[in-house]
């Protein structure tokens, strides 16, 4: 670029050149400089940015009840947000995710970018900030440490409604499936040993049930993120905010989101606490664990197709080997599987990052909010993906279960009430010794009639209704 096409902005470093018609600043142009690490950025996440054009917008107009900023002023920073919020001017957030400074580059990138259109509004050019300034306007009655925590925990809420979409839906459809298969036997298995007699459906609705507790964890969890320290200022004592900023700005961005956001009560306690953080990725991971478990459950229920149990059969989605002719392997759900192991990972980096916090403030958030937000992102992708790639194209192979269910050792456990565990015990030991039935058997010892055998054997009469 020619030296037209730049323009130039001071800080505590000094002078440095921004691009001309960039809305951001000297602060977000030395972030560029400096954090070159995960090449995932602020824009990545609109949901993110449009939190954070929110925070400034709640600030803008509590600043201007209380008198702390000129109405012309204020009314150009909160038009400038609206816009953000709208989807405009989400290419001007480049700053990469992992970040040193607790959240100020993120800060001051949202600021610069909000004065430099405010000042277009107010008729000025961008960097005239004697007119409107990303510190002395934007930022007024504000810190990093409020402004920032604040934003991400309104990502992390308008991110969970998708993440809720999803599994509610992957819900909707094991219990579709669970409902089909309804009337197919097979075998249950515990320890990968023979159990006793089970439906399909009976398997495929526990999976929705499992994960539908999820939705209510979940839900239970995102609620501590409505309590917000904005007010608190620097370490929490509100310096530079006028009284009654922390309780109005929270009514405001109440307001304006339709989210029950709060002031927490000792704004001290609340800038260098990351606990909630913590419990909701602990949220995320418990619903990862219970995912990939699933994804594990469908990879053994359909592994085959002659050597396996092949009782259902995924959706073929891809040739599966490079050497091996007519293989198919279970890709989607060793995908989300795979998924379920990042984000497991990532509640650890959360675990460490919510640890390393020192005295009022945690300069580790960067990381926290990278990870929460990346976990939550795959975690949608990969339950939608399983969902339609995968689950809704499920079948069974009805005559395999019943033949397995028929000449499994397992099914000797109904005879307990009639000939006792000891002779039960007795004749499966010797129909796996001898690779003969358990009807067999019992008819040969006069154990029971023929009539009682076949009814206590019958395997719709050994499960439950549910």
């Amino acid at each position: 670029m020619s030296e037209m096409n730049f323009r130039v902005e001071s800080d505590l470093l000094g002078e440095l050149k921004v691009p001309a018609e960039a809305y951001y600043g000297v602060q977000t142009q030395r972030a560029l400089n400096n954090y070159k690490i995960s090449n995932t950025r602020m824009r990545d996440y609109p949901e993110y940015v449009i939190a954070m054009a929110y925070i400034k917008l709640a600030a803008a107009r509590t600043n201007k009840e209380l008198g702390a900023l000129d109405p012309t002023i204020a009314d150009a920073i909160t038009a400038a947000c609206r816009e953000i919020i709208d989807g405009k001017l989400h290419e001007d957030f480049p700053v990469d995710m992992l970040q040193g400074g607790a959240g100020t580059s993120v800060n001051m990138n949202a600021n610069e970018v909000i004065a430099n259109r405010a000042l277009e509004l107010l008729g000025h050019k961008k960097g005239e900030y004697q007119f409107c300034s990303p510190n002395d306007h934007v930022n007024c009655a504000q810190s990093t440490n409020d402004a920032y925590p604040s934003a991400l925990r309104y990502a992390f809420i308008r991110m969970n409604k998708e993440l809720l979409k999803a599994l509610e839906a992957l819900v909707a459809s094991f219990h579709a499936k669970g409902a089909e298969f309804e009337d197919i036997v097979k075998m249950g298995r515990t320890q990968l040993q023979d159990a006793v007699p089970m439906t399909s459906g009976q398997e495929f609705n526990a999976f929705a049930n499992n994960l539908e507790e999820e939705i209510a964890n979940l839900s239970y969890n995102v609620k501590l993120l409505y309590e917000i320290n904005m007010g608190g200022t620097a370490i929490g004592t509100g310096l530079n905010a006028k009284p009654g900023f922390a309780e109005r700005c929270a009514e405001i961005l109440s307001e304006e989101t339709g989210e029950p956001f709060f002031a927490a009560p000792d704004l001290v306690e609340a800038t260098p606490d990351t606990g909630d953080y913590v419990s909701y990725s602990g949220a995320l991971k418990r619903l990862a664990v219970k995912l990939s478990k699933i994804c594990n459950d469908l990879r053994l229920l359909a592994s085959g197709p002659r050597c396996g149990l092949k009782e259902i059969n995924l959706p073929p989605k891809a040739p599966g080997s490079s050497i091996m002719p007519g293989k198919v392997n279970p890709v989607i759900p060793e995908l989300a599987t795979q998924v379920c192991f990042k984000v497991i990972g990532n509640d650890v980096t959360v675990s460490f990052a919510a640890e390393a916090g020192q005295l009022q403030l945690n300069v580790m958030e960067p990381v926290i909010v990278a990870t929460i937000l990346e976990s939550m992102t795959w975690l949608t992708n990969a339950m939608n993906t399983l969902r339609t790639e995968c689950v809704d194209g499920i079948t069974v192979n009805k005559e395999r279960c019943l033949e397995m269910v028929r000449n499994s050792i397992g099914i000797v456990t109904a005879l307990n009430p009639i000939i006792g565990y000891k002779a039960s015990t007795k004749v499966a030991k010797e129909a796996l010794e001898t690779n003969r039935s358990v009807y067999d058997i019992v008819l040969e010892k006069g154990l029971m009639s023929r009539e009682q055998l076949e009814e206590a054997l019958d395997p719709k009469n050994m499960i439950q209704s549910q």
